[in-house]
C-alpha cells in the first residue's frame, strides 16, 4: 500500500499543480477522523480556496475532477467524497489495501526502514556516575536511548550510541573514602561513619563488596580497564581507582542484562586530561564570552538566550559541571556527529541552556539548538500493592538489575517505554508478571506467538505466500488489519521525529487488539486452499510487522509461549 499511497500522493500533487502552479510541493494526506468516512483524506481545497479566491466546495469539486481522471486514482480508488466545507475523503479498492501485504512479506525485517542518509547521529544515554548500581531512573534512561536509537537506524541514520562515565568530581571522592571506611572496618551507624541528611557516604552493601574484594588483593576488568587492588587500606587513589573498575564492571553486568550495548565509553577525566577543558574555556575568553566578577569567571550566557549569567569558574579555581559538558559536546561536533540527543533525567533540564549557550559562544560552527535533549521523570516501583523504595544491594534505591530479576528484560523495557518519557510512571511488578491481557507486554507477544504456532500448523514456507491471490481478503476486520499495517511506516518516522518510542508501543498493542478480533471472526486454516493462502498471507504479515515492532523497542518477539 505504501507504493500505492505514492502513486496517489504523486496523482494529487499533479493536481494541485494544475490548479495553482507552485501549491503541488504540499500535496498531503492524512486520516479521516472517523474511519466512516473513508481510507484516505486531503484538505487541499480548503487550503487554496483562499489564495485562489474561489469558493472551497467548488474548488473541492475541480480536484476531486481531476484526481478521479487520473490513472492512479482510476487503479486504487473506490470514490472519492467531499464532505462538509471542502473535505475530500478518499475511499481506496480492496486491492489497494492488499498490497500492504506483498510489501511487508517482500521487505521482512525491512519494512517500514528508510534507505541510508548517510548521515551521522550520536545518542548519549545512561552515563551514569560510577559510583552505584544502575537505579530503576537508569532503566528507564537506556530504555529510551536505546529505542530512540533504534527509531533513527529505521529512518536511515548511522546512529552511535555512547556513555559518558563522570569519573571525575566531589562523588568519586566519597566513593573512595566510603570504600576505604568499609575496608577499615567501619559500618553506617558507627560513630566514625559520616551521617546525616547531606553526609558524603555511600552507605549500600555494595560498598563493603567493593572493600572486601580490595583487601583480598582482586582484579576486576571493566569495559575498557582492568585493576587489581593493592590490599593497602591507606592506599586511597588506589582504593578509588579500584572501586571506579568494579563499578564499571558492575554496571557493565547490568547493561548486558538489559541487553544494551554501547559504541564507546567517553570518560570525563579525559577532557581534563587531553587539555579539553582548558581550551573551551580559553576559546570563550578570547572570543570575548567571559568576564571575571567576586573572584570568578563567569560566562555571558544571556547573550544566548539563558536567564542569567553562568559561573564556569568558582574562586578556588575548579570549573562548575557544564563547562565539561560544553567541551565534551565540542568533541562531538568535532567527530562528526551532525545530530546530538542526550537522554537525561528532568533534573538536568538547567544544563540545557548553559551547555547551548556556551557551545555558540565557542562559535565552532554548531548550530542552534544543538544537541537536542530527552528528559525523562524517575519511576516509582509498586510491588504487592505497596511502594517499594530500598534494595538492600543499593542502600537506598532499587536497582534495575532488581527490576529484571523480579520479571524479565521484555517486560522492563516495554513497561518503562509505555509511557511519555517527561510523564510520571508507576511501574508495576505485579502486573509485569502476569500472562493474561491485562499485561501489555504479555499481550503483544501472544499475539506473535498464536501467530507463529498458525503458521507451524499450515506447515509451509512465508515466502510462498508473497504471490498468492489476496481477493479473499474482504472482510472489514482483515480489511482493518490490512489498513493498520500500512500505517507502521508512517508511524515509525513520526515516533523518531518526536523521540516518542512510547507511541511503537500504542501501536503494538493497537495491532496486538486488530488482529486478535480478525483471529476471533474468521478460521484461518479452512480447507478453501486460495482463502487459506491470503488469509495465512495476512497474519505472517501481521507477525512480521509486530516483530519488526518490538525489535525496536528491544523486546523479543516469541514463537511459543
Amino acid at each position: 500500500m505504501l507504493t500505492v499511497k505514492t502513486e496517489l500522493l504523486q496523482a494529487l500533487a499533479a493536481a494541485l499543480e494544475q490548479l495553482a502552479p507552485g501549491f503541488g510541493a504540499k500535496a498531503a494526506f492524512e486520516s479521516p477522523k472517523v474511519a466512516a468516512h473513508g481510507d484516505l483524506a486531503t484538505t487541499a481545497a480548503m487550503q487554496l480556496a483562499k489564495p485562489l479566491k474561489l469558493n472551497p466546495r467548488q474548488l473541492a469539486e475541480q480536484l476531486r475532477a481531476a484526481l478521479l481522471a487520473s490513472p492512479a486514482f482510476a487503479e486504487w480508488v473506490d470514490a472519492v467524497d467531499i464532505a462538509g466545507p471542502g473535505f475530500i475523503n478518499i475511499r481506496l479498492k480492496n486491492q489497494a489495501k492488499q498490497q500492504v501485504l506483498r510489501e511487508v512479506l517482500a521487505q521482512g525485517d525491512r519494512f517500514g526502514c528508510q534507505p541510508t542518509k548517510g548521515k551521522r547521529m550520536m545518542v548519549e544515554f545512561v552515563s551514569a556516575n560510577p559510583t552505584g548500581p544502575l537505579h530503576v531512573g537508569h532503566g528507564r534512561q537506556a530504555a529510551l536511548g536505546d529505542a530512540i536509537s533504534s527509531l533513527y537506524e529505521t529512518q536511515g541514520w548511522d546512529v552511535y550510541r555512547e556513555f559518558y562515565y563522570n569519573d571525575a568530581g566531589v562523588q568519586i571522592a566519597t566513593l573512595a573514602s566510603s570504600t576505604q571506611l568499609r575496608a577499615k572496618g567501619f559500618k553506617p551507624g558507627d560513630p566514625e561513619w559520616p551521617s546525616g541528611e547531606n553526609a558524603a557516604a555511600y552507605n549500600g552493601d555494595y560498598i563493603a563488596d567493593i572493600a572486601a574484594d580490595f583487601l583480598a588483593g582482586k582484579t576486576v576488568q571493566s569495559d575498557d580497564r582492568s585493576f587489581t587492588a593493592s590490599g593497602d587500606v591507606d592506599a586511597l587513589d588506589d582504593m578509588r581507582l579500584f572501586a571506579v573498575a568494579y563499578l564499571r564492571h558492575e554496571q557493565d553486568l547490568d547493561l548486558k542484562a538489559f541487553a544494551v550495548r554501547f559504541d564507546n565509553y567517553y570518560l570525563e577525566s579525559s577532557l581534563y586530561l587531553s587539555g579539553k577543558v582548558d581550551d573551551t574555556v580559553k576559546r570563550l575568553h578570547d572570543a570575548g564570552k567571559t568576564y571575571e566578577h567576586d573572584g570568578a569567571l563567569w560566562l555571558k550566557s544571556t547573550e544566548y538566550g539563558d536567564d542569567k549569567d553562568r559561573v564556569m569558574r568558582k574562586g578556588d579555581g575548579s570549573y562548575t559541571y557544564f563547562v565539561p559538558d560544553v567541551a565534551y559536546h565540542i568533541t562531538k561536533w568535532e567527530r562528526g556527529f551532525e545530530k546530538v540527543v542526550n537522554i537525561q533525567g528532568t533534573d538536568h533540564h538547567g544544563t540545557i541552556a548553559r551547555v547551548r549557550a556556551g557551545l555558540q559562544a565557542a562559535d565552532v560552527g554548531i548550530p542552534q539548538g544543538y544537541p537536542d535533549y530527552v528528559l525523562h521523570t524517575m519511576v516509582r516501583v509498586v510491588r504487592g500493592g505497596e511502594e517499594v523504595k530500598i534494595s538492600k544491594r543499593a542502600g537506598s534505591y532499587v536497582t534495575l538489575r532488581d527490576l529484571i530479576e523480579w520479571t524479565s528484560k521484555d517486560a522492563v523495557r516495554f513497561f518503562l517505554l509505555s509511557r511519555k518519557p517527561d510523564t510520571e510512571y508507576t511501574f508495576d511488578v505485579d502486573l509485569a508478571v502476569t500472562k493474561n491481557n491485562d499485561n501489555p507486554v504479555y499481550y503483544v507477544q501472544y499475539a506473535h506467538a498464536r501467530i507463529c504456532s498458525v503458521l507451524a500448523s499450515w506447515g509451509g514456507e512465508r515466502a510462498a505466500l508473497v504471490d498468492v491471490d489476496l481477493s479473499p481478503l474482504d472482510s472489514a476486520q482483515a480489511l482493518a488489519l490490512m489498513l493498520l499495517l500500512a500505517k507502521y511506516p508512517e508511524m515509525l518516522s513520526a515516533a523518531a521525529g518526536d523521540f516518542a518510542p512510547h507511541d511503537v508501543t500504542f501501536y503494538l498493542r493497537e495491532l496486538a487488539a486488530c488482529y486478535h478480533s480478525y483471529y476471533d471472526a474468521e478460521r484461518i486454516l479452512v480447507d478453501d486452499e486460495p482463502v487459506k493462502l491470503a488469509r495465512l498471507a495476512l497474519v505472517a504479515a501481521t507477525a512480521q510487522v509486530l516483530h519488526n515492532g518490538l525489535a525496536v523497542l528491544g523486546v523479543s518477539a516469541p514463537n511459543k509461549m
